[in-house]
């Protein structure tokens, strides 16, 4: 019986004619395109063809399902906040198999910062939604700065850095209105966390350079915090409320048409724990502080200036501005008991700072130029203060640092000795009660010696030695106007 015959392939040459068409079909794609190309150049404007290819890259772009935003560094010649926004995100976020992670010491910084190295991608998921990061850095070639040395040539290098955020285009109105939201509040909250608090002070060649360069900065590290001052200890707990209170009420000061600041005066004898009571409140609200001495500035211009150049978030600080008032004054009257035309040859200032450009910079219109301010003025002498300057919508709390209580005492004895009983305490407490001495002045005495009794003993003495008659003392406490 025959059996019918099947036919057979060669595999081998199966595939050899499946490359050969393939590789034939390439090559003719390929010759094509150099045609058209070749066509194109020599016979379609140029313009027309960046509109032809513009389209072709855009219909190949929707068919993708994939959307990328770009956050480059720098937006013109400013800052891109949301850059470091989306920096102090990504940070803890980074994977411990990363393979490249660039740290940095920032200037003035005492905490380590950690980022991407260039093209290292991270994976973050929100909501459901996983988001690709990659942080691109295109270096540019460099460039000779004009005017410089022809032999030794200043070289411009420049380099842009950007983060490439992808996902899903379904996820467009997710990432845009709550993701890029989300990012916004938690860098806020590292940020905090991670700042080191500076001290601010006036620049002496302020004058040739820019607003932002007027104040200099150092790193504050006074450690006064409300729990070590030497201080009424309800007194202490209704600053702390009242501060807590000022920073909840951001909503309602913009309610009330006001400027979201608040301004204290502490006013009472030189010792008493003014400059330790700022440096806790700065530790308290994570607030830099700014050191304001009036006597440097030439004018009330300046000093829209400098106020402009301060951050938010930050304590203002006056200290005794009874004497940078004086001082004023003192140049004013001078200047106008001259003849006239002889104050051209005087070492005079030709313009001052005045009281209403003082008062305008507290609550006029220029108060207004930030946010969660806190102005401090201090004075020992505050019945020297123009009444104009203490009243309400200026200052809005006033404390009164007075000599040491005992219940200021012990909070020192537990600072400086370590100790809370001891038999000597009752005794010093009861000579605290009809004695007027500073808590300078007894922190001075408690470091005098190693030993407690010692100490203690010479705290004593110091307290029972006859002092001059001086008048009763207010109370020390906070009013608000």
């Amino acid at each position: 019986m025959d059996t019918a015959r099947k036919p057979t392939f060669n595999a081998n040459n199966n595939q050899c004619l499946s490359a050969k068409l393939i590789f034939s079909a390439a090559a003719s794609v390929a010759t094509t395109a150099m045609l058209i190309r070749s066509v194109a150049k020599d016979f379609v404007p140029l313009e027309l063809r960046d509109y032809i290819f513009f389209k072709i890259k855009n219909l190949i772009l929707s068919f993708r399902s994939e959307i990328t935003l770009v956050i480059e560094e720098f937006d013109g010649l400013n800052e891109n906040l949301l850059y470091k926004a989306a920096e102090l995100y990504l940070e803890p976020t980074i994977p411990p198999d990363t393979k490249r992670i660039k740290l940095a010491l920032p200037k003035r910084q005492g905490k380590i910062s950690f980022s991407l190295e260039s093209n290292e991608e991270i994976v973050d998921n929100f909501n459901g939604v996983q988001v690709k990061w990659r942080l691109v850095s295109k270096n540019f070639p460099p460039k000779n700065i004009p005017g410089s040395d022809p032999y030794n040539p200043l070289l411009l290098t420049t380099e842009a850095r950007f983060f490439e955020l992808s996902f899903h285009k379904k996820h467009k109105e997710t990432i845009l209105n709550n993701y890029m939201q989300h990012i916004l509040e938690i860098s806020k909250d590292l940020e905090e966390k991670k700042k080191t608090l500076k001290l601010f002070t006036l620049k002496p060649d302020r004058y040739s350079g820019r607003i932002g360069d007027m104040w200099q900065a150092l790193n504050l590290d006074h450690p006064a915090t409300f729990q070590t001052l030497a201080m009424d200890s309800d007194l202490k707990r209704k600053i702390m409320l009242d501060l807590d209170r000022f920073m909840k009420r951001k909503e309602y000061y913009k309610r009330v048409g006001k400027a979201w600041k608040r301004g204290y005066l502490l006013f009472g004898p030189p010792g008493t724990g003014k400059s330790s009571l700022i440096a806790a409140m700065a530790n308290y609200l994570n607030f830099d502080v700014y050191d304001l001495e009036l006597t440097e500035i030439k004018g009330d211009s300046e000093l829209r200036k400098l106020l402009i150049s301060t951050g938010n978030k930050s304590i203002i600080v006056v200290e005794d501005i009874d004497c940078s008032l004086e001082f004023q004054d003192r140049l004013a009257q001078t200047r106008a008991m001259m003849p006239q035309g002889l104050h051209r040859h005087m070492q005079v200032p030709q313009q001052q700072m005045t009281l209403s450009g003082l008062l305008n910079f507290i609550d006029g219109l220029w108060s207004s130029c930030g946010d969660e301010r806190i102005i401090v003025f201090t004075t020992n002498h505050k019945d020297r203060l123009d009444p104009a300057l203490l009243r309400p919508g200026r200052i809005d709390v006033q404390i009164h640092m007075s000599y040491i209580t005992p219940c200021g005492f012990k909070m020192l004895a537990s600072n400086y000795l370590g100790i809370t009983e001891h038999p000597q305490l009752l005794e010093i407490e009861e000579l605290l009660k009809t004695t007027k001495v500073t808590p300078a002045e007894v922190g001075e005495l408690l470091m005098k010696d190693e030993g407690t009794e010692k100490v203690l003993q010479g705290l004593i003495q110091f307290l029972q030695t006859p002092l001059s008659d001086a008048a009763a003392e207010p109370q020390p406490g906070m009013s608000q106007q």
